[in-house]
């Protein structure tokens, strides 16, 4: 993937830079859509905060259908690009299916009680810090575990951004 500069992502127009950003937000190129006129950014830090502020400002039928894109960790249905190498480096596609089987069912029963996935940014972690993570989130109320998931979307995305772009 070509790193992009901030001066070419700042001349930009619609069109591309949705094209070009469309995917930091899983599934949601609605974020980048939004961002586009928060335009010219003096970091890449500054460019992060304005996609999430687009994400905090949205309805809550928004922010819940952003949620609800990430797939569940350790699934082996198709993820996009950026997931797939996100849960690769994690070892999540190489899981014993015990592993799977656990994992498996802590994200049914995730998902059946707050109606999202279970959203980590797993890079640096390990399969046992996935599995731990989420034995100890299960027990979260709902108000809270909803700001956890924002919280490490906030680090996935940022992840993403710094590897796509450059200051």
């Amino acid at each position: 993937m070509t790193k992009l500069t901030l001066q070419a992502v700042n001349g930009m127009d619609r069109e591309t830079f949705v094209r070009e950003l469309g995917g930091i937000f899983e599934h949601s190129p609605w974020v980048a859509e939004r961002s586009w006129e928060a335009r010219p950014f003096r970091s890449v830090a500054e460019l992060h905060d304005a996609m999430m502020g687009a994400v905090l400002a949205s309805p809550e039928a928004a922010i819940l259908e952003l949620l609800r894109a990430h797939p569940d960790l350790g699934t082996r249905m198709k993820v996009t690009d950026y997931s797939a190498s996100e849960q690769s480096g994690a070892g999540l596609d190489r899981l014993t299916p015990e592993e799977y089987e656990e994992m498996t069912s802590l994200n049914e029963r995730y998902v059946g009680k707050f109606g999202f996935p279970f959203i980590l940014a797993v890079r640096g972690k390990n399969k046992d810090d996935i599995l731990a993570s989420m034995k100890e989130r299960i027990h979260h109320d709902v108000p809270a575990e909803r700001q956890a998931a924002l919280e490490q979307i906030r680090r996935i995305t940022g992840f993403r951004l710094n590897d796509l772009v450059s200051d």
